[in-house]
């Protein structure tokens, strides 16, 4: 179920990370949601969602991390 915009995304992402890392999220989500569709392409038996959010907020924390004050920060 890919995400049409980014006001579909998760309470988890819209509600913690800045708006440029949720349209990272959301190509990131929708990218990994086409290449595994077969579950032979993933790791284990994680499903297509499962897998596509952790693609997801790998692409998030290649340029945001969380800081001390419990924000994300662009890196």
């Amino acid at each position: 179920m890919p995400y049409s915009s980014i006001s579909e995304l998760p309470e988890s992402v819209r509600d913690n990370v800045p708006k440029h890392a949720q349209e990272i999220y959301r190509e990131a989500y929708n990218s990994a949601w086409d290449q595994y569709a077969d579950a032979d392409d993933r790791r284990g038996d994680a499903s297509r969602e499962e897998t596509a959010h952790k693609v997801a907020w790998s692409a998030v924390k290649e340029k945001y991390a969380k800081g001390d004050d419990g924000k994300w920060h662009a890196k």
